[in-house]
């Protein structure tokens, strides 16, 4: 336990035969739950789960029929939590990329009630540049300002980063299985907290490379993939957040936003094409064009400012 508060676990786990018991070891006294979940591995992943249960008594097993992704295994740790009634669940890779002696300071925060949900940032450092790979870095960067867009989150960053506490109350509101299966996972639940109005906070973390871990994410394919997942994410949240169960302007400001940019890219475009095929433009044309940009991005920057307004206060 940690300060009276009942501390469990998730780590979801594939293919880490090798790494799995070396994370499991580091996991500090006070956890007093530990939920490896099993996505289906194909290697020894459950027999060395197994092993570290048998030596543990924390550490529970829960095994996948079939691979449902990274994201579909931290529901299945969440929901077992929910059900034992834990009062703050923490999610490590079984990798060994989280360095447990940093599980403490995340996990305190939450179970003092000051926050509902903290999360690593291993941008914070200085060192990111250097310990993470180029490639992987500015992926991470992109889509972490497309999740503070999606989100409503403003002040996070490495929206990537998997190693989180969630206090219950708001474990238990959460949709579960709402939540995208995948390596979205980690972006769509702030999407989905942003809508509980649930209090998140960074938390510094060194970067781990180089332990051993193998990565299957492919950034050419990621990218896309969790830029169109944050694209539906945002306007499920205005919706919810801003029109169903509450209102506010910047729905409208958004909308014109949107509305104008795509405008005045599209007769941006146009013009472009008609210039090259030798047609002459009128000056009032060349002025709509300006006036469509302008007015978008005023529109659309009026919109991020009151959003920022809005969640400035969970923190």
């Amino acid at each position: 336990m940690y300060e009276g508060k009942r501390v469990a676990v998730v780590v979801p786990a594939y293919d880490e035969e090798k790494l799995l018991p070396v994370t499991l070891a580091g996991i500090p006294a006070f956890v007093d739950r530990i939920y490896v979940v099993d996505d289906c591995s194909r290697d020894a992943t459950v027999a060395r789960a197994d092993e570290c249960a048998a030596a543990d008594p924390r550490v529970q097993v829960i095994r996948h029929e079939r691979n449902g992704g990274v994201g579909a295994a931290i529901v299945t740790g969440y929901r077992r939590a929910v059900e034992e009634r834990i009062d703050v669940t923490a999610v490590m890779a079984a990798d060994n990329q989280m360095d447990p002696a940093e599980l403490e300071g995340l996990v305190a925060p939450v179970a003092r009630g000051e926050l509902d949900y903290a999360k690593a940032n291993r941008l914070f450092t200085g060192q990111a540049w250097e310990l993470i790979p180029h490639h992987r870095y500015l992926g991470n960067a992109v889509l972490s300002m497309l999740t503070k867009i999606a989100s409503g989150y403003w002040h996070i960053a490495d929206s990537q980063s998997g190693y989180t506490a969630i206090a219950l109350p708001v474990l238990e509101r959460l949709d579960l299985h709402r939540l995208y299966p995948r390596y979205g996972f980690p972006n769509d639940l702030l999407v989905h907290l942003n809508v509980w109005n649930a209090r998140v906070r960074d938390f510094p973390q060194k970067p781990v490379y180089g332990v051993g871990e193998r990565s299957g994410m492919k950034i050419s394919r990621v990218i896309p993939t969790i830029s169109w997942l944050l694209l539906r994410a945002f306007f499920w949240r205005l919706r919810v957040k801003y029109v169903i169960r509450d209102f506010h302007p910047l729905v409208f400001f958004y909308l014109f936003g949107m509305v104008m940019t795509v405008a005045g890219v599209g007769l941006g475009i146009a013009l472009i094409v008609l210039r090259s095929l030798g047609e002459g433009i009128t000056a009032a044309t060349g002025v709509l064009e300006a006036i469509l940009l302008i007015f978008g991005a005023q529109f659309m920057l009026f919109a991020m400012w009151f959003d920022m307004e809005s969640n400035k206060d969970l923190k």
